[in-house]
């Protein structure tokens, strides 16, 4: 066999002039990773490694105005990344999945499975999720306030380098739990990612209430997340608990909403053991 059929696609196209990039390795069972605002798939860099050496085959795929992907103006929802994301799952022949999304990446994994439950996914893995709501509602007292999310965006309209430096002071659990160089790293990332879809993500996180899907979801459900997290706050980890029928709760003590990587090892454990 020639090494060139070895080489999977690192682009795939789901509309004209929309591409989005992948990353596609290991053999084995699929789990599909959904990444964070204003990240990249390649967030869940310290999970490759250890998903493809534990026989799963990883896609992690970038959305749409994010990272490596195409950055078309438009509409931006989580609609529109879900049927992007359903595109890159057929295109790839994907069935029987673990689904993981983080953040905004959860939040859209739960309208994924909500919508399309079966499909593709038959496990849905969150973690430090954005849902199912990122803001305050007459009904649910959690997180944050519609107008702190207004500011957030005015921000990135004025200084959008600022947004991405004061979100990352809050990112992890203190300013000391991760490092200077991996702080930098998740700046980058965040830069790479458009202004349009940044603006576009903040409006779907601030409006979007996804408590109605939550009852759609049948799967086996891992939610995992930090109990210091400052940006999805842990009631709302709570709130997903007792709002998916079949889910459990791994509360990560150590953490805040980086536990991928304030505490990897026991993040890549509970996976792992989740997907198997």
């Amino acid at each position: 066999m020639e090494i060139a059929t070895l080489v999977r696609a690192e682009y795939i196209e789901v509309e004209p002039n929309v591409i989005l990039h992948i990353t596609d390795a290991g053999e084995g069972k699929p789990i599909v990773l959904i990444h964070g605002w204003p990240l990249s798939d390649e967030m869940f860099e310290y999970q490759y490694t250890d998903l493809v050496n534990n026989n799963f085959r990883v896609i992690g795929i970038t959305l749409r105005g994010f990272g490596r992907s195409s950055k078309p103006f438009g509409a931006l929802d989580y609609d529109t990344f879900a049927v992007d994301i359903k595109k890159v799952l057929c295109k790839l022949d994907i069935a029987d999945a673990i689904m993981g999304g983080f953040s905004m990446g959860g939040a859209i994994a739960i309208r994924y499975v909500a919508t399309d439950a079966g499909a593709h996914v038959s496990k849905l893995a969150l973690f430090g999720a954005a849902a199912p709501s990122w803001t305050q509602q007459d009904d649910y007292p959690y997180n944050l306030s519609v107008s702190a999310v207004d500011e957030l965006i005015e921000l990135c309209h004025r200084d959008r380098p600022q947004l991405l430096s004061n979100v990352g002071k809050i990112f992890a659990a203190t300013d000391s739990s991760l490092s200077i160089g991996i702080s930098n790293w998740l700046f980058g990332i965040g830069i790479s990612s458009s202004a349009h879809s940044m603006v576009q993500s903040l409006v779907a996180l601030r409006d979007t209430d996804l408590r109605k899907d939550m009852l759609n979801i049948t799967i086996p459900t891992l939610i995992m997340h930090g109990r210091k997290d400052k940006i999805c706050s842990f009631d709302m980890a709570k709130q997903l608990k007792s709002g998916i029928a079949n889910s459990q709760l791994i509360p990560f003590e150590k953490s805040g909403h980086a536990l991928f990587l304030e505490e990897t090892e026991k993040f890549n454990s509970e996976l792992i053991k989740f997907a198997k």
